[in-house]
């Protein structure tokens, strides 16, 4: 993995909004559930930003499909 992956933003940011909640489900106090909650929102920012800037590229294209489940083209 590299050393700037958004997966760990992704993580993160999964964990930190299932603990939302989890504790607002379990009635835990009102400002931890509104400071955690406003935590997450900035965290899902700074998430969709690192995974939109990420260098990531691939040679697949929309003609390969899925990999698991091939298709045949027109063509065969």
């Amino acid at each position: 993995m590299k050393k700037n992956s958004p997966y760990l933003y992704v993580t993160i940011t999964t964990l930190l909004l299932v603990t939302i909640t989890i504790m607002s489900a379990m009635n835990m106090p009102f400002n931890w559930v509104f400071y955690l909650t406003v935590m997450g929102q900035i965290m899902v920012v700074v998430m969709v930003y690192k995974v939109l800037v990420d260098d990531y590229s691939t040679d697949k294209t929309f003609e390969d499909y899925y990999e698991d489940n091939p298709i045949k083209s027109p063509k065969d």
